[in-house]
């Protein structure tokens, strides 16, 4: 499928160009580093219990599958991405200060929901824009983008110091300040027209390919890859609001959700060397393993007397059912997958994803507060099933990897 031509303009690289994106990135992921770990403590300080907080978690993630492929499906058709990006920045800082309101569970939801409209675009339309860096310069992704997971370990531990001082309170101002940071880099966004190839999780690339992946291989991969990742939900949703019971203070928490994201550094670092060889079906047995291993320690650290480092030993577990899913799901596109095809692939994979963690997380709430932290018990046999789903593609797979 040949691609349109590049406009004298498109061939030109903009100034500082790997600078700004890095600095896009660096500021991108902030909120998100401090929505997963403390926003549902600020829920929990608000008074909500924890049916309404899985409610006010899981309901974004259903509407966010639908909104995201259509919103950067109008990103790759808009006369520049970056202004695309630079609106729905403007509009997620907007939104935010809904947090500020009277925190009444309507009003929560309701801002929750119209945020994640907004938000949830950010990360894949700053994708498109570095990856046609790419593209057309030469440009080094990985340069740029790790900045996104350097700013997101410092969201983490900063943002559990700050608590510790401030209070739970502090959430929605490190949320506004971030997006406000966010809007300022997005400013700086080079502009590089359209792009040549759609959005990876952009509907245009969707309804033209997505067809012909409907393959019995393609379908038991993705949608094992998102059981096996939504059995996380309850550890998203309400670790942290377990870890503040037991006693933990909020410096502590924000170190233990960053050392579960340095294990997935490491992970990535790691495993050409030492995981390289092995299929994708392999891979994935590993990672629904770590998975259920993760759950069955969870619980038992605390009652056993392991204490803090129980809990540290069981995050290291993140660089297996974490890191390995994404590692191996995208080694299985790679393989298996056209060029042509890849976006539609990844919007397949990201659909499978958001929709098993909205379900989860809905269920997680009920389970939390019925059961504790033995909720974590329930994630075992969710990884279980993704495990078997797993097992069915591999019985099915292609014989040959695809040519390129």
């Amino acid at each position: 499928m040949s691609l349109p031509p590049l406009s004298p303009e498109q061939l030109v690289k903009p100034r500082h160009f790997e600078l700004r994106m890095s600095l896009i990135f660096a500021t991108l992921f902030v909120p998100l580093g401090t929505h997963l770990p403390y926003f549902p403590l600020w829920l929990q300080a608000k008074g909500f219990h924890a049916e309404q907080i899985a409610v006010i978690l899981a309901a974004p993630m259903f509407l966010r599958v639908v909104t995201t492929p259509l919103l950067t499906a109008l990103a790759d058709r808009a006369r520049d991405r970056a202004d695309v990006y630079v609106a729905l920045v403007a509009a997620s800082l907007l939104l935010s200060a809904g947090y500020f309101l009277t925190p009444t569970y309507a009003m929560v939801l309701a801002v929750s929901l119209a945020l994640t409209v907004v938000w949830t675009p950010h990360s894949p339309i700053a994708d498109s824009l570095a990856l046609s860096g790419v593209r057309r310069f030469g440009s080094n992704y990985t340069s740029m983008r790790k900045w996104g997971s350097i700013s997101y370990l410092f969201a983490n531990v900063a943002g559990g110091f700050i608590l510790s001082a401030t209070g739970s309170g502090a959430v929605p101002v490190i949320i506004f300040a971030s997006l406000a940071a966010a809007l300022a880099a997005g400013l700086l966004a080079p502009r590089l027209g359209r792009p040549r190839r759609a959005s990876p999780l952009s509907a245009t690339d969707f309804q033209h390919a997505a067809p012909k992946l409907l393959n019995p291989y393609f379908l038991y991969f993705s949608i094992g890859v998102g059981v096996i990742t939504a059995s996380h939900a309850f550890l998203y949703g309400f670790v942290s609001i377990y870890w503040k019971s037991i006693g933990l203070s909020d410096s502590v928490v924000g170190l233990l959700w960053a050392w579960g994201v340095v294990s997935e550094v490491c992970m990535f670092m790691m495993f050409t060397r030492f995981f390289g060889s092995f299929s994708v079906v392999s891979i994935m047995v590993m990672a629904g393993i770590g998975a259920i291993v993760r759950w069955i320690a969870f619980p038992l650290v605390w009652p056993l007397g392991l204490g803090v480092a129980g809990f540290f030993g069981v995050q290291t577990l993140h660089s297996v059912s974490v890191a390995l899913v994404l590692i191996g799901l995208q080694k299985m596109i790679g393989e298996t997958v056209s060029e042509e095809r890849t976006g539609a692939a990844q919007g397949i994979a990201y659909f499978s994803n958001g929709f098993f963690m909205a379900v989860v997380t809905l269920a997680s709430g009920p389970l939390y507060d019925r059961f504790g932290v033995d909720g974590f018990f329930a994630m075992i046999p969710i990884a279980s099933i993704g495990l078997v789903l797993i097992g069915l593609a591999a019985r099915s797979a292609p014989q040959r990897r695809i040519r390129r």
